[in-house]
Order: structure tokens, then C-alpha cells, then sequence
């Protein structure tokens, strides 16, 4: 079985799409979107624990450790973007290795803008993810709401811990100018953060409490905990479950063996292929291993972002068809 066509070629989008009203029926049953893992509350509680301990989660060696989980932990929610624009369209073997190959270039044209152009890859990074946290709300049907939402998610750091996303954004770009990043995320933050709580009340009255709640829990980790604990908090145990959780669904009756190989294997060719490119180039990229790995991470982000919306739109016209026939 191959990692790309996990599914019958010839399987009609009729198919895709009724998979796709599945996917949103059972969705609906937690609120619309709300999907919250128990795994968690158990992070959240750990994390408590530690910071009332006072166990110091901002040294190098806790943040080494939060880095590998963020990387190590969230790669794989994005490595089944192609087996999900399989099963949603009908590009045919030459479509699709053109589909492949624009991803892949994608990600390249990232990479390339870590060296020459930096700043830039910055704030597309921070926009991007802007964009697809937002996403996560689709109890919400304000677009505003969305994106408000996903920034707080990068902007909330920057308000408990001005000093130390300054220095990470220096270090991702290496002079000076990443302060200036910093500094709008912290003034943008308070508003970020109050539509966002809006957005929560909205998402709480219409029934997607658990999420509701839980989003509020990562929000307060990320202004409390040092940022890249808190990050891996948020992008670990709540925003990268739910990818997986719905792609599962979608793609439908994998084998469990099929699946860790397919998030395993393509999870560490990112990673490989990104520390082949860094270490070729490793007087024009930082020698910080956490901002390296938040650059990897935009590097995937902007082509995950594209195909994502590719894929949902896709499915979304599917279930219409499904719906009126």
C-alpha cells in the first residue's frame, strides 16, 4: 500500500464526500470542532504541577525537551495532507505527483526565504499559523473570531514573556529586527486576546464547552509557562489531536500499521531533509536548535495551510453533492 494512495485510485468523490459528512456528524456531537483528548487535561495538570513546584521549565535543558515534543510530537499531524487530497479529489496519478511536487516546492521556497530574506519568512510564518489555529474553531462561523483566535495563540507568549520571544525571534532571524515582530504581537496581544474571549463565550453557549475551556487552558499556559513549553502544550495535546482525529476519519478504514508508518516516515524526511538543508547552510541559520526547529515548523506550516484549505474546500463541495442527490 502506498503512502500516498492509501485508498482504492478509482474511489468517486461521492465516497470522499459522504466520509465527509460523517467526519462533520460526528464532530458536531462535541461542538462543532470541539475535539479535546483527555490526554490533555493530563498535560495541563503536569504542567501545573511543575510550575507550582517551581521546576525551572524556561533553562536550556527543559527547553530542549519541550522542543523535541513540539517537533517530535506535532510533525505528524501534517504528514497525511497527501493521502487526504487522494481521497478528496480525482487528480489521477500525473495530478497528483504535480500536487506532490507543488508541496514540496512549497516548502523549499520556505526554506529558501529563511536564507534570504528572513523577516519576511517571519511574519508569513506568524500569519500562516495565525490563519490555521484559527481553523481549530469551526464552532465559530465569524471569520474574525477565527483569526483573532488563532492569534492569540502567537500573541499570548508575547505578553507573559516579552524578553524571551524577543530573543527567539532574533535568533529565527537573525539581527535585531525580530524585536520589532515582537513588539507588534505584544500590541496587538489585548486584542487578540479580547476577541478571542468572545469567541470562547460564543463557542461555550453553543455547546462546545469542552473546547471551549480547553482553549482558555492553553491560552493562560502560554502567558504563565516559557514560551516554547507553553507552545508545546497547545500544539502537542490539543491543536495537533484534532487534525489527526478528523484525518483519521476521512481517510477511512486505514490499517493501524499504515498509519504510524505514514506519520513516521514522512514526519522524518521533513526532518532530515530540513537538517541536510541546515547543515549545508549552517552559517545562515542559527546555531539555536528551538529556533531552528520553529523555522522547520514554518516550513511545513505554509504548504500544510494551503492543501489544508485545498482538502476542505474539496470535501465541503463533496458533501453538498452527497446532500442535494
Amino acid at each position: 500500500m502506498s503512502l500516498f494512495t492509501p485508498i482504492d485510485p478509482n474511489a468517486s468523490v461521492r465516497v470522499a464526500a459522504q466520509i465527509a459528512v460523517t467526519s462533520l456528524d460526528r464532530r458536531a456531537s462535541s461542538g462543532r470542532g470541539g475535539v479535546v483528548f483527555p490526554g490533555f487535561w493530563l498535560a495541563v495538570v503536569y504542567l501545573t504541577a511543575a510550575l507550582v513546584a517551581g521546576v525551572p521549565l524556561g533553562g536550556p535543558v527543559a527547553t530542549l525537551i519541550a522542543t523535541v515534543v513540539f517537533i517530535g510530537g506535532g510533525m505528524p499531524h501534517g504528514a497525511y495532507d497527501i493521502s487526504l487530497l487522494a481521497r478528496a479529489t480525482r487528480l489521477g496519478r500525473r495530478g497528483l505527483a504535480l500536487a506532490v511536487g507543488g508541496y514540496v516546492g512549497i516548502a523549499v521556497a520556505m526554506a529558501v526565504m529563511w536564507i534570504i530574506s528572513p523577516l519576511v519568512a517571519l511574519v508569513l510564518f506568524i500569519a500562516a499559523a495565525s490563519v490555521h489555529f484559527g481553523e481549530d474553531w469551526a464552532m465559530l462561523d465569524e471569520p474574525l473570531l477565527k483569526v483573532a483566535a488563532g492569534t492569540a495563540i502567537i500573541a499570548a507568549p508575547a505578553i507573559g514573556h516579552p524578553a524571551d520571544v524577543a530573543r527567539l525571534f532574533v535568533a529565527m532571524v537573525g539581527d535585531p529586527s525580530g524585536e520589532i515582530v515582537a513588539k507588534v504581537l505584544i500590541a496587538v496581544a489585548p486584542v487578540a486576546l479580547l476577541v478571542t474571549i468572545v469567541g470562547i463565550v460564543d463557542a461555550w453557549r453553543g455547546g462546545a464547552r469542552e473546547w471551549a475551556a480547553a482553549t482558555g487552558a492553553a491560552i493562560l499556559g502560554l502567558m504563565i509557562a516559557p514560551p516554547v513549553v507553553g507552545f508545546a502544550l497547545f500544539f502537542v495535546f490539543l491543536h495537533s489531536p484534532r487534525h489527526l482525529a478528523d484525518a483519521r476519519i476521512t481517510l477511512g478504514k486505514v490499517s493501524h500499521r499504515w498509519w504510524l508508518a505514514t506519520g513516521a516516515i514522512l514526519s522524518l524526511t521533513a526532518i532530515g531533509g530540513w537538517a541536510i538543508f541546515a547543515t549545508s547552510l549552517a552559517q545562515r541559520l542559527p546555531a539555536d536548535l528551538t529556533a531552528q526547529a520553529f523555522q522547520l515548523l514554518a516550513t511545513v506550516a505554509v504548504p500544510h495551510l494551503v492543501f489544508s484549505k485545498w482538502i476542505e474546500r474539496r470535501l465541503m463541495l463533496g458533501a453538498g453533492q452527497v446532500e442535494m442527490a
